[in-house]
């Protein structure tokens, strides 16, 4: 694992203050009266009401939006989540357009999440919990790709009071000895037992060694039905969430998934929940989670990418409006198969920046429409020695949709498939 650490922003803020100051550009800034509640403090950083003021420096502002949306601490929140977490450290006049506005222009959010919709019809909620972790809610995230480790599943357990979440890699095949074990080391031990919970008929949660188990330890459990977000939407909406967050750190990041788990774990339980008015972590423990300051967030790196399909389509022109919920675009001719009719809820506002489409042109997919990666040139060359035999490799240059790739593969593999890469160029006999 590569790590990158990024230096702190304090100097580069205490900089950009102290210009605003010797130029008396507060009045024309703010333009508001606020600079007669401004604070030096012993270090020399002006603050706001405890919060660092930020200039109208406008690199300076992008550089903290991008630490607070696009690091492995933060992974890609929504704008209120992402205003939240920027509030208790950052103050700017109209801030929270500005992280409206930041969020709605970010590629990765465009692709990987989708539309939520609030479950129609009327809605009679569990009765509410008295303590944390008496009654929680669990479900599975099943088919994912399977890792190095061989885990293709998440286990999603969350307290119902406190929002407050675990996300436990599996295997799908899992016996439920094995999963009953998992339970108690991680939730029993750390949280005690659970006086009921709420899950779907999942097979193995319906099987007679759970039902004892819970039996024995004096779990009630509550059963769900299929589509019935009032018995458990909690979990089914966390799910949605670190799904989202999932597509965006191999977006992003790239590696395996489970290698990125207890990051997101600790993302969505120190983020900002609307329906409790804090973070889970300060609803579980009465304080908020102590972690570095966004001013010194580091950057962690993995390696290799996995492939999650991203939910991304557009920007394309609007042509005419087919009664009050249906559009009809205006496609080019090399979507020509793709119907041109849309819902409007599988619509938005595009916010991206135009120089960052990619032509279709430049785009090459398969009949499929998965994109098509080719190699470009050959490297470097080495051989692989294992104990009796050894193998020539080679490493390729691809043309990745992310930029470029490099990758070991096997000479003899990669001279089957494209034979034009070896070809050497014919020696000068004049020379």
């Amino acid at each position: 694992m590569g790590m990158t650490v990024q230096t702190s922003l304090r100097d580069q803020i205490l900089q950009a203050q102290q210009e605003e100051v010797e130029r008396n550009n507060l009045r024309n800034e703010l333009d508001c009266g606020v600079e007669k509640q401004f604070e030096t403090r012993p270090d020399g950083v002006i603050y706001f009401q405890d919060r660092v003021w930020i200039p109208a420096v406008d690199e300076l502002r992008k550089l903290i939006l991008e630490k607070a949306h696009k690091t492995l601490y933060s992974i890609h929140p929504g704008a209120d989540k992402m205003y939240q977490d920027l509030r208790s450290f950052y103050w700017w006049p109209g801030m929270k357009k500005d992280v409206a506005t930041y969020v709605g222009k970010c590629l990765t959010c465009a692709k990987v999440k989708a539309e939520h919709q609030k479950p129609s019809g009327l809605l009679e909620q569990p009765e509410i919990p008295q303590w944390k972790w008496e009654h929680i809610a669990m479900d599975f995230i099943t088919k994912l790709p399977r890792t190095s480790s061989g885990h293709d599943s998440i286990w999603v357990i969350i307290d119902r009071l406190t929002k407050s979440a675990h996300f436990l890699p599996i295997r799908e095949n899992y016996k439920m000895e094995k999963l009953a074990r998992h339970y108690v080391n991680e939730i029993v031990v750390r949280h005690g037992v659970p006086l009921s919970i709420i899950f779907d008929r999942d097979s193995r949660f319906t099987s007679r060694f759970w039902q004892s188990l819970q039996q024995s330890l004096g779990t009630s459990v509550n059963l769900s039905t299929a589509y019935h977000p009032q018995t458990d939407g909690q979990s089914e909406r966390t799910i949605q969430t670190l799904e989202d967050m999932l597509r965006a750190c191999v977006l992003d990041f790239g590696g395996s998934w489970d290698n990125h788990l207890p990051l997101i774990e600790f993302s969505y339980n120190n983020s900002y929940h609307n329906s409790i008015r804090c973070a889970q972590f300060e609803a579980l423990y009465g304080r908020k989670c102590r972690v570095s300051n966004l001013l010194d967030r580091s950057v962690v790196r993995f390696g290799a990418k996995d492939k999650l399909a991203p939910r991304y389509v557009g920007p394309f022109e609007i042509t005419q409006r087919i009664g009050p919920v249906a559009y009809r675009l205006r496609l080019p001719d090399e979507l020509s198969g793709v119907h041109d009719m849309f819902h409007v809820s599988n619509l938005k506002r595009c916010l991206a920046d135009k120089s960052l489409v990619i032509p279709l042109e430049e785009i090459q997919v398969d009949e499929q429409l998965h994109f098509i990666e080719e190699p470009v040139e050959i490297m470097d060359r080495e051989a692989k020695r294992l104990k009796r035999s050894c193998i020539p490799i080679v490493k390729v240059r691809w043309n990745s949709k992310c930029g470029p790739e490099f990758t070991w593969e096997r000479e003899d593999h990669m001279k089957a498939k494209y034979p034009h890469l070896f070809e050497e160029a014919v020696p000068d006999n004049d020379a």
